[in-house]
């Protein structure tokens, strides 16, 4: 999986939850992971540019909300996710119009959960990869 080799940042005010993703990821052979306690912290490393961002939902200083439209100015090819205790779908919505990549809740399949958009993060990877021309066929085709 080439997600494996890419940086992790897990944004969330709650420090078991966030050594709980670690060690999710850490599980799934990610070992350059990030832990940020709050949005400012992680948008002032957002320059280490992270292949993937899981995002708590309701964080103090920045909200999730915020911290994912600042994040998506920054490179909008990052993949975010964000994860959160809400239950209400109209929260999930909102997060995806905001551009996140999905919506996990904190519940007793958030291990599985984190797998499964792992391989999806890693299929639109490599559908993209398949998709992008390589240079030098798009320059042979302006011939």
């Amino acid at each position: 999986m080439a997600t494996l080799n890419k940086k992790v940042f897990v944004v969330d005010d709650d420090r078991f939850h966030l050594e709980l993703m670690e060690q999710l990821l850490n599980n799934q052979g990610i070992q350059d992971v990030v832990l940020f306690e709050n949005g400012m912290d992680c948008l002032t490393e957002i320059h280490q540019e992270p292949g993937i961002v899981f995002l708590d939902h309701q964080m103090d200083v920045y909200s999730g909300y915020e911290t994912l439209r600042k994040i998506k100015r920054h490179n909008p090819n990052i993949f975010v996710v964000m994860v959160s205790a809400q239950e209400e779908i109209q929260t999930a919505v909102n997060t995806l119009k905001h551009g996140a990549f999905d919506y996990l809740q904190k519940d007793m399949k958030l291990a599985d959960n984190v797998v499964s958009v792992l391989h999806r993060i890693e299929e639109v990877k490599e559908l993209l990869k398949a998709r992008k021309p390589s240079f030098m066929k798009s320059f042979l085709s302006f011939l």
